[in-house]
């Protein structure tokens, strides 16, 4: 995690986005700016959070790990995004990891703060409220999801998430990542030979191909199409 010192930016963030509107007092004057690398976590599992977030560029993945020691992946991040709305009401530690998959910034109110300020702010509590109604039907439904639908669809899906920066339906992109196959397995709920079989599977539908390298999207048109809309951080408010 890396601050960056610059109010400038800041202050354009912070009127871009109206994050006035969300308080009834002014929280400007307590507002930093971090950046944090690829891979990164935003937080972690069981540790107690520093800052309250607001991630207003990049995407993360939400996971948790089970009793077993399996994780499992429970939703993507996206702008706008707030991280800490369960801890700062509960006082809690993170029940839950966030790891960044692109360079991502959020706008952090040290969490002291954030809970003597803002735990009687009435427009906050409701912008809270909303915040963690929308959070648990996305999570439903990707729970959901993840027991019901093919391992070629939500893999499809995590895929397409992975690729940021494609720009056009035809281009051949490489897809990172960052765990090994055994750990991605676990995330989506799998077992290792099973989603070997399913890459394997996207490899003979022309989807994917695989090199000395990794494997790489060859058409992202049909990626697209067996991925549908799973995992999409869905609007219901």
């Amino acid at each position: 995690m890396k601050k960056i010192e610059d109010l400038f930016v800041i202050d354009s963030y912070y009127n871009e986005l109206k994050l006035h509107k969300l308080f009834d007092k002014d929280m400007k004057e307590n507002i930093k700016l971090f950046k944090y690398e690829r891979n990164e976590y935003l937080c972690q599992e069981g540790e107690d959070m520093p800052y309250f977030l607001f991630l207003i560029e990049g995407k993360a993945k939400l996971f948790k790990t089970l009793p077993n020691g399996r994780a499992v992946l429970l939703s993507f991040y996206k702008p706008l995004k707030v991280i800490g709305d369960i801890e700062i009401i509960k006082n809690q530690a993170t029940s839950g990891s966030i790891q960044a998959l692109t360079e991502c910034y959020c706008l952090a109110i040290d969490m002291k703060k954030a809970r003597k300020e803002l735990t009687n702010d009435k427009k906050f509590l409701k912008f809270t409220c909303e915040s963690l109604a929308e959070k648990l039907f996305v999570i439903s439904m990707n729970s959901t999801i993840n027991l019901l639908y093919p391992l070629e669809n939500r893999l499809a899906s995590y895929i397409n998430e992975l690729l940021v920066t494609v720009k056009y339906l035809d281009s051949n992109q490489y897809v990172n990542f960052d765990e090994n196959l055994v750990d991605l397995a676990e995330l989506l709920g799998s077992s290792y030979r099973h989603l070997l079989r399913t890459l394997n599977g996207l490899c003979k539908k022309g989807v994917l191909e695989k090199d000395d390298i990794g494997y790489r999207v060859i058409n992202h048109k049909l990626l697209i199409e067996l991925s549908g809309d799973l995992y999409q951080d869905a609007k219901f408010l």
